[in-house]
């Protein structure tokens, strides 16, 4: 069974005398109902398991559940020999989207305390976001990602230890020695092109056949442009024309959408298109990264919503339509192939995945830098630049950036597949492979007042 760190959160949350039900949001292909249904089976004696899409195009029975008393009848009727107590009974909504009313009721189930709850939803960031009586008060939503790296390190048979190891270097900005190095870079290449989808990880580490995980990512990729069709008629097609956009978009210079290169109409703006750009990356399949021009913490004050960049949720997904079953582009090194669009795809979904909410500046004179995060410890923005390629030190952008005495800025990464991690006055240069250690987590410390 592959680890993922979500597992820790679920089991701590069902353990817990919690006053809320569990949300566990997220694309589809991610591993939500085998994680949930793990963890439930584990820890109750009575697992109730109930898909609402089968139930939808089946018989129906949750479709006009509207009260407690409505709900608990028709558990009855598919598991009625499971229903205990709460101490021993988990019900487990599965895809709970396909029937919005069910979650306006979830804060009565909550205090009637006859069970414990918890739900998953492919789209249910999209599904949460159109419906208006969602008693939020009694919901606490997660969402959960494709594999990281560290968890796709962990399936390749690197253990704990040596993770922890690597990471206590990290922390104190040094280098792995030269055999270390390269077994953690050839791990990322591999990972750029795998991705992490759990299917796709377990067919690498069964098989190690390109062909059978670029059928499985493409099969992913169409299940993603088809949910777009369960949206409504008036948006699927432009849904559908951003998020096949996305690769090529990656390939040119800035990489931000252009809103008038969706339907070739002149004129055309980012507001023509909010609902669907709302449900790109509600449904978890596009991650954004916004643009700021006045870069002062917190950065989320001066973000733009007319430049914006989108990013695929999983690498594999882009390394696919790139290169498909070609594996030399990425495992050979090879010189004429620019790799930046996707290293930086894969450092944006580690971060987004490690709770960062990502930004990018954006200077008309000055250039760009690829990614802002919140400095929370010194209440300024930290800027990282991503170089696939051997002038990883040439930053004209980041160095302005890191000058400006107005911006407070404290430090600044490089990544690159350079081995010695050394720094130039603010600017640290990091193994790429170390974003596996950037975490939106505070110090203990931080925590007590």
């Amino acid at each position: 069974m592959l680890f993922r760190k979500i597992r820790s959160v679920i089991e701590e949350h069902l353990r817990s005398d919690h006053e809320k039900i569990m949300l566990v949001d997220g694309a589809r292909q991610v591993g939500k109902t085998y994680i949930i249904r793990h963890v439930g089976k584990k820890l109750f004696p009575n697992f109730i398991e109930i898909n609402m899409i089968e139930d939808f195009r089946g018989s129906k029975l949750f479709s006009s559940v509207n009260t407690v008393e409505d709900f608990y009848l028709r558990v009855s009727m598919v598991a009625g020999d499971k229903m205990g107590d709460k101490n021993n009974t988990l019900i487990f909504l599965d895809e709970i989207q396909q029937y919005p009313e069910l979650l306006t009721i979830l804060k009565f189930l909550q205090q009637d305390g006859k069970f414990t709850y918890i739900a998953s939803g492919s789209l249910l960031g999209v599904t949460l976001a159109k419906t208006t009586s969602i008693p939020m008060g009694s919901i606490r939503k997660i969402r959960m990602f494709p594999l990281d790296f560290e968890e796709f390190v962990l399936a390749n048979g690197v253990n704990e230890y040596a993770i922890d190891a690597m990471r206590a270097k990290f922390e104190h900005l040094e280098s792995l020695d030269e055999s270390t190095h390269l077994k953690m870079l050839d791990l990322f290449r591999k990972y750029l092109l795998v991705g992490g989808l759990p299917d796709a990880v377990n067919t690498y580490i069964e098989t190690h056949n390109i062909r059978r995980i670029r059928e499985l990512q493409s099969e992913t990729y169409e299940y993603y442009v088809a949910d777009a069709s369960k949206y409504d008629a008036e948006h699927k097609l432009k849904i559908a024309r951003i998020y096949d956009m996305i690769p090529s978009n990656l390939a040119n210079k800035k990489k931000r959408v252009i809103a008038q290169k969706i339907e070739d109409k002149k004129g055309s703006r980012f507001s023509d298109y909010a609902d669907e750009f709302d449900y790109l990356i509600n449904a978890g399949i596009a991650l954004e990264v916004k643009a700021v021009s006045n870069p002062v913490y917190p950065l989320k004050e001066s973000e733009s919503k007319n430049l914006l960049k989108l990013y695929l949720n999983d690498v594999g997904l882009l390394t696919n339509i790139l290169y498909g079953t070609n594996i030399r582009a990425i495992l050979d090194d090879d010189k004429s192939v620019n790799l930046g669009s996707v290293y930086e795809s894969a450092v944006a979904s580690e971060l987004i995945a490690h709770g960062f909410e990502l930004y990018y500046y954006d200077n008309r004179s000055k250039g760009e830098v690829d990614y802002l995060i919140d400095d929370y410890e010194n209440l300024c923005a930290f800027p990282i630049e991503v170089k696939s390629g051997k002038d990883y030190t040439v930053h004209s952008a980041l160095n302005h950036f890191v000058s400006n005495e107005d911006y407070r800025i404290k430090r600044g990464y490089v990544l690159s597949n350079e081995r010695v991690v050394s720094r130039k006055d603010k600017i640290i240069y990091l193994p790429v492979y170390y974003i596996m250690f950037i975490q939106n987590v505070p110090k203990k410390d931080d925590l007590i007042f």
